[in-house]
This record gives structure tokens, sequence and C-alpha cells, in this order.
């Protein structure tokens, strides 16, 4: 089975082949193939994955192109990772943002907008070429902003692009563990966008132990997001949001935050990874080595404003460890092997959230086999957050608008019209910073 990786380059890279190197089912993944713009970013990781290989028997060929036709011929799945204008792009998002008072992360608010609308159009002419060149294949994307992706992807690929996020998992797997859960048997009953979402309830055996878990204040306040959001404030919505939920619960306390930060996300870690790139590139050292320590770095600082303005202390040792990749994995082999199984997914609505049409790409839980990812039925949201839910997915649809018709006018009314941009003063003078940082948005008349 050929599995292509398009931003093959990319920094996590190394996650999804290492967790395929521990699959030694039949019907596995026998071949990478690696896509990305940038010939050096290629030669690196292929490095770290050839020593990630080494001593492992069949381990699968790795092939690494800057040809994108020639990546998408014959693939089985497509993992797309890009990250359109590079992290210089997603630093340039942040501060232009945070220059005019509002939140520039990369998904959330301006950030993810000025994100949005320089991914989109190269994420459609992706899925057009699949469509094409490879109309077989399933596209696992994880390119963010996820959710608005996925959708705009779905648009020419139907229900054969699926959207994955480690967020949900990870905080499923947090909530379990307090409970004393094995994560692998309990039933996480989670509902909303990407980046957007409520664990509303976790079920073992049959019984929801989230009640007892919102009771119990020592409890909800021994992990991550008792401590970023505070014991009170999850007791009075009755749920556990996911941790980007804070960006608009703290809003204030986040941009005040990330203003006064010496570097913003984007510009850490487009410092850190370009060192990480030129050791790996060196021939006097181990690129596999350097990519470890770089690893667990990235994933100790994450978010780590939030945490500092929350007072919620460092990540714990079991947080860092990523998710991603074994959620790619899980899908990959449901599908491919028809091994069922349920993972919380972004896909098209299809009638399981009655505020929105069917077409609209939701974060949930779904059954997944042969026949692709399936939306379990939920329960209602409550009003507040089936407010906010709508509210960001009415901006997604202006960005794809605004995508399709090359409409300038129509990308300043997605600005805003985003909860977290609360001026449209401000979005004129946000559409105009980034139309000039980013070549990427010349296409916006």
């Amino acid at each position: 089975m050929r599995l292509t990786i398009l931003g093959g380059g990319g920094f996590r890279v190394p996650l999804v082949y290492g967790a395929l190197l521990g699959d030694r089912a039949e019907g596995r993944v026998t071949r990478v193939v690696l896509h990305d713009l940038d010939p050096a970013r290629l030669t690196a990781v292929t490095r770290v994955l050839a020593e990630q290989a080494a001593g492992v028997p069949d381990a699968p060929e790795v092939i690494a192109t800057t040809d994108l036709d020639e990546a998408l011929r014959g693939a089985d799945f497509v993992f797309s990772a890009i990250r359109v204008g590079g992290l210089r792009g997603r630093a340039d998002d942040e501060r232009v943002a945070l220059a005019h008072g509002v939140l520039g992360q990369e998904t959330v608010g301006a950030g993810g907008i000025a994100y949005g609308l320089r991914t989109v159009p190269v994420a459609v002419d992706i899925a057009r070429r699949v469509a094409r060149l490879a109309p077989d294949a399933w596209v696992i994307n994880f390119t963010n902003p996820a959710g608005l992706v996925t959708e705009a992807m779905s648009r020419h690929l139907g229900e054969r692009v699926i959207g994955i996020c480690d967020s949900p998992v990870g905080l499923g797997r947090r909530i379990a563990r307090v409970l004393g859960a094995n994560p692998g048997e309990a039933w996480i009953d989670y509902v909303g966008l990407n980046h957007l979402g409520w664990v509303r309830g976790l079920r073992v055996a049959g019984r929801d132990e989230l009640p007892r878990l919102l009771a119990d204040p020592v409890l909800l306040g021994s992990f991550e997001e008792g401590r970023l959001f505070g014991v009170d404030w999850l007791r009075s919505l009755g749920a556990i949001p996911n941790e980007y939920l804070h960006y608009y619960y703290f809003n204030r306390e986040a941009v005040h935050a990330y203003r006064q930060a010496e570097k913003t996300r984007g510009a850490f870690l487009l410092d850190q990874q370009a060192g990480f790139y030129e050791r790996a590139a060196r021939a006097d050292g181990s690129a596999l080595a350097a990519w470890d320590r770089t690893r667990a770095e990235r994933e100790a600082t994450y978010m780590a404003e939030n945490r500092e303005t929350a007072g919620a202390g460092e990540r714990e040792a079991d947080d860092l460890s990523g998710g991603y990749e074994k959620v790619a994995l899980a899908l990959m082999r449901a599908v491919a092997r028809d091994e069922r199984t349920t993972l919380i997914l972004n896909v098209r609505n299809q009638g399981t959230l009655h505020a929105l049409d069917a077409d609209a790409v939701i974060e949930v839980p779904c059954l997944v086999d042969a026949n692709g990812a399936h939306p379990v039925a939920v329960a209602p949201l409550p009003e507040h957050a089936t407010g906010l839910v709508c509210a960001v997915k009415g901006v997604e649809r202006v960005v794809l608008a605004a995508a399709g018709s090359g409409s300038r006018a129509t990308a300043v009314k997605a600005f805003a019209l985003h909860p977290l941009v609360d001026s449209v003063n401000v979005a004129r003078r946000l559409m105009e910073d980034y139309a000039e940082v980013h070549p990427g948005l010349a296409y916006l008349r």
C-alpha cells in the first residue's frame, strides 16, 4: 500500500513514519512518498527516517520528490500536512494580528483566517489533482485550519477526505486517565468544530463518569484543562472544553500574554526548526537525535503563554508524546482493512448537528470502516456552544467564498464577522497588512 505525505519535509513526518514501522500486519503501508517544495527539508527528513528504519525488517520504502503529480499517482492514501507560507507565514500572521490588539493564533481568530485564505486555494488544487490522478485514494487532512481546509477539499472529494486532529484525542486521554479509566475502553462524547469542541461525557461500561469528575474539585483541578480553565468555570459549563477554547473564554488575557511574550509561537518554531534542519543536513551527527531533542522542546512549550496566564504549570510527561500519527494510522487501518473503530474526526455533518447544514464539516465521534467515516448521532449542544459554533462556521463559509471568488471585500467580511475581531475598521486594517506581507494573498482583489 502506498502512502503519499504532502508536506513531506515537515517536522512531524517522523512521527507518522515511526508509527508505520510498528505496523506488521498484512495490507500495511510498504511505500511512503514524501512531497515537499523544499528539497533541503526533504533531504533532512529523509535522513531522520533512514535512521528510524535502521534494523527494522521490511521498513516502508521512502521516496522523496518535489513533483506533486508524481507524488499523487498511484497513491492509496494521501496525508496532507502542508503549510502554505511556511513558519515565516505563521509568525507574520501572529505579529500582524497582535499589532492590532487581536489574537493571532494559527487557527483561531485573525491569524486562522489569514492562514485559511492562503491555504484554501492550494488545498483545492490538491483536491482536484487527487480526483484526477488518484481517484480511489483517501485523503487524510491535517493541514490547518483543519476543519476549514477539510470542508474546502470535500467539495471536490466528497466523503473521501477526512480531517484529523490530535487535540480531542489528548483531551479524552487526560480525562480518562484522571478518572482511572482505560482510554481505549471509554466512549468520549465530544462535539463541535476543529479546535472548538467540548467533552460532555465519558462513558465506561455504559456509565457516564464525567459527573463524578465535575463534582470533585480536587480531581477536576488535577489535569491540564482543569488548571487551564479553572475548576469553577468547568463546573459552570458542565463540560470540558477543547484547550483552544481558552482563546475565546480568556481572550483578553491570552492577547495580553502573547503581546508580552519575547516571541510568538510561530517565531519560536521558526527559529527552533531552522536550527534542526541545519543540524540534520550535516553528515557528522545523528539527524534522528537532533529531531528527538527538538521535538521534546516543541511539545514542552506548547501553549506556554496560556498555561502561564492560568497558572497551569508545566505539561505532564504523558502529554508530550503527540498523538495525531496514531489517529492517522488507526484511520488508515480501519479503511484499508475494514478494522472497524471509533475515532473523533472532521467529517461532513450529514444531519448530526441540526444547527448546521449537511455539508458543514464538524468534529465528532465517527464509526470508521472500509466505506469511510460515519458521524455518530449526538445530543444538541447547549445554546451558548451552538451560537459559537454557528458563528465560527459562518466565518469559515465566508473564507471559502472569498477564496473561491478572489474578493478582497469578502475576505474583510470574514475578519469582521469573527467573534474575536471587535471592529470592522480593525478587519480592514488586518486585510491591508496581511496583503502586504503575504504574497499568497495577491489573488484577493
